[in-house]
């Protein structure tokens, strides 16, 4: 059996009620925390422009709902207006690695692309919340794994894997909830890959979050092409002309071949959810340096400078060092240190052009270095070690190491702290509080939903919430 084949029987034949019920509650967990930052993320500029463009095409009046806005569009294009608006803050969960040198899992974020293609799709036909959910799990199982095994010279050498990845993710999800035979679902992976595409340059613009929207949107399409008999190659994975050479240079096999499901990504190594609108790199040392801000009670005039070191791959993601932008601080650790000395907090309010371009806040962030330390380089690149010195005024040293930040497996949210970021997001977007505990509600019980028409329905506004 090739690869591709491998991948696209666990696509058509995973039976639902095998998957283990903390894996469904997991990926419970992350459906509510992306249909939050769909909300939330119609807020931003992004969102704007995307609902002035699909007006601009003329297309309203579909099946599916582009969440926290009054429109109504065909579903590649909700897919990939609600994608964009799940990573347009940043905001969104994140694979973890198995091998010490991918790369954290070489940074997936999987709930983005996937959710918006099934969601779309599952509006349009009216099918239940156990089937979306099933076509969710299945297509960021697959995400994960393709993306844990390709070479890390993918993630190293400038590809965006939420982008590339993405979209063979959200075609495995969709191929999976149009019940797509094996052929059809092969089909469908090769029209994905071939669409994959997404470059980390862009990170700290608006084509970061286009990306995830993109994958979204490449998943419906690639899937409502194949379910019309178009025709793609069959071992698009590891052919020598297919994904895994021509965008990593090769790839892992024991890293993916029968790893599928065995265990479930959720499970183990687990996904990330974010308590912060911020690169993920930037978390540990996050949630360290306010672990240190409390217990010391620094103040902001107290500090005269801020070392913080990571391995090398962190700097070659967070390229931002002189910030002037919300999008470009999202990729700062400078900004990120800085805000947290400044006001002890980094949610939505804090992540904005104002906020950055606070003259004590570009003073603060001058007094951060950020750059590699042995002692983080050496612990691996599956994990994100970074090490904080924190010098005052008056010569005293405060210093500490986090390897994972919270939100991760090893320090998760409770359910109630993610309900709460959950509302926080639908407060962003002037979504009412009556409706956005429904929505939550929904969610929770999605096994036991019926008709996804009627939780889309809630998160259809009468009214655009844009700021």
């Amino acid at each position: 059996m090739s690869l591709t084949r491998y991948v696209a029987e666990f696509i058509v034949h995973a039976p639902f009620e095998d998957i283990p019920q903390p894996v469904r509650r997991l990926g419970i967990r992350s459906v509510l925390d992306g249909i939050g930052l769909a909300l939330a993320g119609q807020v931003a500029a992004t969102g704007r422009i995307v609902r002035e463009y699909l007006a601009d095409l003329g297309g309203a009046g579909g099946p599916s709902t582009v969440v926290g806005s009054p429109l109504r569009v065909a579903p590649r294009f909700a897919a990939f207006a609600n994608g964009i608006a799940i990573h347009a803050d940043d905001y969104d969960d994140t694979q973890l690695a198995v091998a010490s040198d991918r790369v954290y899992g070489l940074l997936m974020h999987p709930t983005a692309p996937v959710l918006p293609a099934v969601l779309a799709l599952a509006e349009r036909d009216g099918r239940s919340g156990r089937d979306l959910l099933a076509a969710y799990l299945v297509g960021t199982e697959v995400a994960c794994k393709v993306a844990e095994a390709i070479s890390p010279r993918h993630y190293q050498h400038g590809f965006h894997t939420t982008a590339t990845v993405g979209a063979i993710g959200a075609a495995a999800g969709a191929a999976r909830l149009l019940g797509f035979d094996l052929d059809g679902t092969l089909r469908a992976l090769g029209l994905a890959a071939s669409q994959a595409a997404g470059l980390r340059e862009n990170f700290g613009t608006m084509a970061k979050p286009f990306h995830a929207g993109r994958a979204a949107e490449s998943g419906v399409v690639a899937a409502d092409l194949a379910g019309r008999g178009w025709t793609a190659a069959p071992t698009i994975l590891e052919a020598g002309r297919g994904f895994f050479q021509a965008a990593g240079g090769g790839y892992e096999p024991s890293l993916i071949e029968g790893q599928l499901g065995n265990p479930w990504t959720f499970d183990s190594p687990g996904v990330s959810i974010k308590p912060h609108p911020s690169g993920s790199l930037t978390h540990p040392g996050m949630g360290l340096m306010l672990d240190l801000i409390r217990q010391h009670d620094i103040r902001p005039e107290q500090v005269r400078r801020v070392k913080v070191g990571t391995n090398r791959n962190m700097p070659n993601a967070l390229i931002h060092h002189r910030p002037r932008t919300e999008l470009q601080a999202k990729f700062s650790m400078e900004f990120c240190t800085a805000i947290l000395l400044l006001e002890r907090k980094a949610g939505l309010a804090e992540f904005t052009d104002e906020v950055v371009n606070r003259p004590d806040v570009q003073a603060m962030i001058a007094r951060v270095e950020f750059g590699v330390h042995p002692e983080a380089e050496a612990a691996g690149y599956d994990r994100m070690a970074t090490l904080i010195e924190i010098e005052l005024a008056d010569g005293h040293l405060i210093s500490g190491r986090a390897d994972f930040g919270k939100g991760s497996p090893a320090n998760p949210m409770s359910d109630a702290e993610l309900e709460a970021k959950f509302h926080g997001c639908a407060a962003w977007a002037s979504l009412p509080h009556e409706q956005a505990a429904r929505v939550a509600e929904l969610v929770w019980g999605l096994e036991e939903v019926a008709d996804v028409r009627e939780l889309a329905g809630l998160l259809h506004s009468p009214a655009d919430q844009g700021r």
